[in-house]
């Protein structure tokens, strides 16, 4: 996310609800990039600002043309993600304390949910909560698990490191359905 974009939205002055949605979108996915490109204060300080931001929205799902979804559970998220992405896994997951699944609207949040905290699980050293997570984002979107390498990568690894913990039996029989192998 460019933070020339940011502030060009800023200066707009933000007069609608859903100006200060779009704003508050583009302030999560800055600091999301901004952690993967380990980018620790810019990330900390734009994930800080959208959780500002976010308290002065309705408390409601916002969809501004249709395009975003923006509560005070989805900076949350972002804010595990951040974490995660800075290697700091112990504070990705005090971030997620709270959120449930019912918190997000579609399959793909939910699912993207648990990859967040398998993520940081792994990074953890925590394989049986891994395990669980992973194979809760495949209960919620079977494409989270199957779909994305990275956390393809996670579960496969888990298997070949810890094959005696019983979700990662699981997770091998998951992976090794016809429908769910990726080509």
């Amino acid at each position: 996310m460019n933070l020339a974009a940011i502030s060009a939205v800023e200066a707009t002055g933000l007069v609608t609800v859903e100006q200060r949605t779009v704003l508050t979108q583009m302030l999560c996915s800055a600091a999301y990039s901004a952690g993967q490109g380990a980018d620790r204060d810019g990330a900390l300080e734009l994930i800080g600002t959208a959780e500002r931001a976010v308290r002065d929205l309705p408390d409601r799902a916002i969809r501004p043309g249709g395009v975003a979804v923006i509560t005070p559970a989805q900076v949350q998220l972002y804010k595990v993600g951040v974490h995660w992405a800075l290697g700091d896994s112990a504070r990705a997951l005090d971030s997620a304390r709270g959120l449930r699944p019912a918190q997000f609207p579609t399959p793909e949040r939910r699912g993207r949910l648990h990859t967040d905290l398998a993520r940081a699980w792994w990074q953890h050293d925590r394989p049986e909560q891994t395990g669980a997570a992973l194979l809760a984002a495949h209960r919620e979107a079977p494409t989270e698990l199957t779909g994305r390498p990275a956390i393809r990568g996670i579960a496969l690894d888990l298997i070949d490191r810890h094959p005696q913990l019983s979700n990662t039996r699981e997770l091998r029989a998951v992976l090794n359905r016809p429908d769910d192998r990726t080509t």
